[in-house]
């Protein structure tokens, strides 16, 4: 079994057993959340990711750049789909809200390692090698 289907494979029993603890907690014990909260949750969600895209400086690079705003966006649906599965009722919602968590998550990894590569010292060094045509001069 590879690490990331274990992964995926732990996300997804996790996920499962939080759906079915929310739907314990409120269909035998009658203690429902307070409906009106999901709404103020899912805009803090976005109010937060909203302030850490507006955070990123431009880079000049447009590889680095799109995975820099593409960071706290994936974060920002991982935290909406959350509030989705702590206040949604319908089975196909909870679902989906849990594979965005557990693709988002893999995603948002993917996008660290690629950036953490970018700024090793080996990478650095390779920016700075001169290219073909320089060699040529």
């Amino acid at each position: 079994m590879t690490s990331n289907f274990r992964r995926i494979a732990i996300l997804m029993l996790g996920a499962g057993l939080v759906c079915i603890g929310l739907y314990a907690e409120t269909h035998v014990h009658g203690s429902q959340p307070a409906e009106a909260d999901y709404w103020s949750e899912l805009n803090a969600t976005m109010d937060k990711m909203h302030m850490a895209m507006a955070a990123i400086e431009r880079s000049g690079n447009a590889d680095v750049d799109f995975v820099r705003l593409m960071l706290p966006h994936h974060q920002g649906a991982i935290d909406m789909a959350k509030v989705q599965l702590l206040h949604g009722k319908d089975p196909q919602m909870c679902r989906l809200a849990q594979e965005i968590v557990t693709d988002q998550q893999l995603e948002i990894e993917l996008m660290q390692r690629w950036i953490k590569a970018r700024e090793s010292p080996q990478s650095k060094e390779n920016d700075k090698s001169p290219t073909a045509a320089e060699k040529d001069k």
